[in-house]
């Protein structure tokens, strides 16, 4: 067994931990959880903090629960948030939590015959059997008002949000109940989070001491933050999702390739399993040709291939040359539809109906008139431009303003126009 505490540490993934853990965890193996609020249908990169986490936890040996929320989804965690959130139905947990459990399998090993083997837990399956009047009765007599009071994820919210509902300030006895259900069913000794569930978690040990006299730990990571003071995981259209209908593979990739030096550093450490040696050689060859962006590229390939897997990572690649390196027709009619469009999201698109594309006879036309004047003004332009060399369509030089219109289409219906060396045009054939 590995040093689960000393890997955190190296990897700047260490903020809080209780006494004595350290000496608990040497002992032999332990079992934690760490909670997911399953209140979208997918996971996004803020989540992988906690993923990795987990990770790190079975590959030393230990045994990893992943708890979804689908009692605690009902309610929101309050903790840092200045309002409260939309409560979810049923329907909708259920779905996401089938939705999370798949995504967690691409990083936790939950097969069969390993002794410890990841688990998926769900809170909604002990919290439904409860009466509203059996848990104030049974489980919130063993926490004070004062001591909830006190937390400063209430403090805060009291003193700078909108005020707290009785459904949120409940919160944090949710979880201390889940911490100590897993306690007394399934042995789970630890719970994991980000720095911002201290207070629920360190609930959840007072929990376990006052109703059973027994001991428990707790371990936080930092919250991760970029190097200029930006939300991490957020770009201009949104958080960056692990599921690729919402975050396409390309996307995701290139997220992690145009991070800063001084943050490839960092998520070199938290975001892969490379070991210590190989980022530190990593460091000194990206210290040496910084243009190069090796850190960013090994963060790009590591994540991009435990996310989606080989294919979409050669995909990805594919797509990224097109824009910023060599490539050739090949590469670009090996690109998926959603790829394509992911790569030229936001330029300048103008349709043509198949019969009106099928009966131009050259390509200046094309270009022109049926493109609506959105790639050349007129004819003259069009055909000065071809003859200058400064056209390709498909990633193939035009070189003859007379020469057939009739090209092969990507996905069966689109074109792209490329003019001069940045000016990219897609039509799309109807």
């Amino acid at each position: 067994m590995s040093n689960f505490i000393e890997e955190l540490r190296w990897r700047g993934m260490l903020q809080d931990m209780t006494p004595d853990i350290e000496e608990h965890l040497s002992k032999g193996m332990a079992s934690a959880y760490l909670g997911f609020d399953p209140t979208a249908d997918s996971l996004h990169i803020g989540h992988l903090v906690g993923v990795m986490t987990l990770l790190h936890f079975q590959r030393a040996g230990h045994k990893p629960f992943a708890l979804v929320g689908g009692a605690t989804g009902m309610i929101g965690d309050p903790s840092f948030k200045s309002s409260e959130r939309n409560l979810l139905d049923k329907s909708s947990l259920d779905h996401n939590v089938a939705c999370l459990q798949s995504q967690l399998s691409k990083f936790l090993n939950f097969g069969d015959g390993e002794n410890n083997k990841a688990e998926l837990v769900n809170n909604y399956d002990w919290m439904s059997e409860f009466s509203f009047l059996e848990f104030i009765r049974d489980v919130g007599k063993y926490i004070t008002v004062n001591y909830m009071m006190a937390k400063d994820s209430v403090k805060r919210r009291l003193e700078e949000g909108s005020g707290l509902s009785f459904t949120e300030f409940s919160y944090q006895l949710i979880q201390g109940y889940d911490f100590f259900h897993l306690w007394k069913n399934e042995n789970v000794s630890i719970q994991l989070g980000g720095s911002d569930q201290w207070g629920n978690i360190v609930t959840g040990t007072e929990m376990i001491r006052k109703m059973a006299g027994g001991s428990a730990y707790a371990l936080t990571v930092p919250l991760i933050t970029k190097a200029d003071g930006s939300k991490f995981g957020k770009t201009e259209s949104g958080s960056v999702w692990l599921d690729p209908e919402k975050t396409s593979p390309y996307a995701f990739y290139q997220f992690w390739l145009n991070v800063s030096d001084e943050d490839a550093s960092k998520y070199i450490r938290i975001f892969t399993i490379l070991d210590k040696e190989t980022i530190e050689n990593l460091e000194k060859e990206h210290a040496e040709a910084p243009h190069l962006r090796l850190l960013q590229k090994e963060i790009a390939k590591e994540v991009t291939l435990m996310v989606h897997g080989e294919n979409e990572y050669e995909m990805a690649l594919k797509a990224s040359s097109i824009l910023f390196g060599k490539s050739s027709t090949e590469d670009l009619a090996a690109l998926d539809e959603r790829t394509f469009l992911q790569v030229f999201d936001g330029v300048p698109q103008t349709k043509l109906s198949r019969e009106d594309y099928e009966s131009t006879t050259n390509v200046v036309d094309l270009l022109s008139d049926k493109a609506s004047g959105i790639i050349f003004a007129s004819k003259g332009e069009a055909r000065k431009m071809i003859q200058g060399g400064g056209v390709a369509i498909n990633k193939e030089k035009v070189t003859d303003p007379n020469g057939t219109a009739s090209i092969p289409l990507l996905q069966g219906k689109y074109l792209l126009v490329q003019k001069g060396k940045k000016n990219y045009y897609i039509m799309e054939i109807q």
